[in-house]
């Protein structure tokens, strides 16, 4: 602690305005800010490590100018235009408002009659101070007074709203998530216009600050979620978050799983979707990514051009993906057991094709697909590292290139290659990339159970996999809920998609007393007797001649 902080029996002195004199005024706790401008710049310079961004500017206001002032705030955070005009040209042109101002009343007349900028407040207390001053707000200093204004002026560069990359939508908005927390939130009221939509904030990290922020509608949201929510945020004590991914791996239900028990994404829709199912979500300010709570095995599987679609095709789609989640889990270790253990059970003319292809091939079928699957997570960590223009290029050739090498050189079969490329691909049309990811991790534990067991290894496997899926909790609420445990209301919105005129529940789990998401509508049907409309009168009964 410095040494300021240690001063005892020490008696501050404080200038009188009106008298001229000093006067004994009694001693200030520790951290306290002191009466002194010149000794609190110091400490501001002090604790800041004299940083050349932090900028200083020296005004006088109050009759005849007696009352020196100091405007202090960090660059590059603030909104310095707003500091000019509404700020320091108001201390110090307003002048025909300063004529009662002094030493005692100073603070109040300027909070309430110069400062033309909202959210200005009175601070005693350092800490307070260094963390408004750190947060964007700028710091107001008066010789002989022992508190200082904060006014809220945070600004700067921040990047414009486009089109998330990551969640690329074929119909719907096109507005995506920044790094800015203010920005976030207001994207998200702009869709929920309802005073029930409440926004809780708070700061975490013992060094960043970080500012977090909890956002659910009530009367929607189950309050117990809410509070497990609030309990599980106010609980951490970490240095830094940077980025949702901390919170997400230090208030998941389980550590040691593969699949994702927190939903994150970057697109305003989706998090206005799931508020209105009775989620949580979490905002972090410096990143795009918002996390929403509780999360479901089946959420993320669904995407946002599902409701925007007609229910057969968003049910299609569904159902697609589900296979293709399945194809990127089990099509190696399918290969593997069927060359390795079942040959009989492909077809005689493809098993003498294979079998020709692999004759020349020096390996067992497992180190074949163990050698093309982990050259290709090579090529994928490649593509995803270089420089945009040439990742993709590069990913590309080299699959191609070190594939056909590969297959000249007789080290991998035709139909590995095939195999391996069909699980890439399958396992890039799985919309959310944290379950993708899982695939990739699990794919390998189900090889190595079919080169063991052949086919009862695969299923072993799977039903190990069944049983982890079904132990899995996100924030109390089962992972694999409505289908396990089985919630046939809810049931509508999984691996299927019902018309919107059938789904009028929200999940029974997830949301509070509100289960019903819509009214009693009938979609409008035309008369039973209505008539073929004609060019001549408008109307007919449909037997004109």
């Amino acid at each position: 602690m410095p040494s300021f902080f240690k001063r005892k029996n020490v008696t501050k002195t404080r200038y009188n305005q009106k008298s001229g004199n000093k006067e004994q005024s009694p001693e200030k706790k520790p951290g306290s800010i002191g009466f002194s401008l010149s000794v609190n710049l110091d400490i501001i310079k002090q604790r800041t490590g004299n940083s050349t961004d932090i900028i200083t500017r020296h005004v006088k206001i109050g009759p005849n100018y007696g009352l020196k002032t100091v405007v202090v705030y960090v660059a590059g955070i603030v909104n310095e235009q707003f500091i000019h005009d509404f700020l320091i040209e108001s201390l110090m042109k307003d002048h025909f408002l300063q004529e009662d101002l002094n030493l005692e009343n100073a603070a109040e007349i300027i909070v309430d009659d110069l400062v033309a900028l909202s959210s200005v407040m009175q601070i005693s207390e350092w800490n307070q101070l260094l963390l408004s001053l750190m947060s964007g707000d700028t710091i107001i200093l008066i010789d002989g007074l022992d508190k200082a204004l904060s006014v809220s002026t945070e600004g700067g560069e921040k990047r414009a709203i486009e089109e998330p990359g990551a969640q690329v939508s074929v119909r719907g908005s096109r507005a995506g998530f920044v790094e800015s927390l203010g920005t976030n939130t207001a994207l998200v009221r702009r869709i929920i216009k309802s005073p029930d939509l409440w926004l809780e904030s708070m700061k975490i990290g013992k060094v960043t600050k970080t500012d977090v922020a909890i956002m659910y509608i009530n009367g929607i949201a189950k309050q117990e979620i809410v509070e497990e929510v609030r309990s599980r945020l106010n609980k951490l004590e970490v240095d830094s978050i940077l980025e949702s991914g901390y919170i997400e791996q230090l208030i998941e239900d389980q550590t040691f799983t593969p699949f994702p028990t927190l939903y994150n994404t970057e697109r305003p829709d989706i998090v206005a979707g799931n508020l209105l199912e009775g989620r949580i979500a979490i905002f972090i300010d410096g990143t795009p990514f918002v996390l929403l709570a509780p999360a479901v095995f089946v959420q993320f599987f669904q995407s946002t051009d599902d409701y925007y679609a007609r229910f057969d095709m968003a049910t299609a789609l569904r159902l697609l993906r589900i296979l293709i989640f399945i194809i990127s889990l089990i099509a190696p270790a399918a290969y593997v057991a069927v060359t390795t253990f079942h040959q009989e059970m492909i077809p005689t003319q493809l098993v003498i094709t294979v079998a020709a292809q692999r004759e020349a091939v020096p390996f067992p079928a497992f180190v074949e697909a163990l050698i093309m699957e982990v050259t290709f997570e090579i090529l994928r960590e490649a593509g995803i590292r270089l420089p945009r223009a040439v990742g993709s290029a590069v990913s590309i050739v080299g699959a191609l290139v070190i594939g056909q090498a590969a297959v000249q050189a007789g080290i991998v079969s035709p139909a590995m290659v095939i195999i391996v490329s069909i699980t890439a691909i399958a396992s890039f049309a799985t919309p959310s990339f944290s379950m993708a990811i899982s695939a990739r991790l699990i794919r390998f534990f189900i090889m190595i159970s079919a080169a063991t067991f052949g086919f009862y290894g695969i299923i072993l496997a799977f039903i190990m996999l069944l049983a982890h899926l079904c132990s899995l909790r996100s924030f109390s609420v089962p992972y694999m809920t409505p289908l396990a445990p089985f919630i046939l209301a809810n049931v509508g919105d999984t691996i299927v998609r019902f018309p919107w005129l059938d789904l009028g529940t929200r999940p029974k789990l997830i949301s509070q007393k509100d289960n019903i998401g819509q009214g009693e509508t009938m979609k409008s049907q035309p008369p039973e007797n209505s008539g073929m409309v004609t060019a001549n009168t408008g109307k007919g009964d449909g037997n004109e001649s």
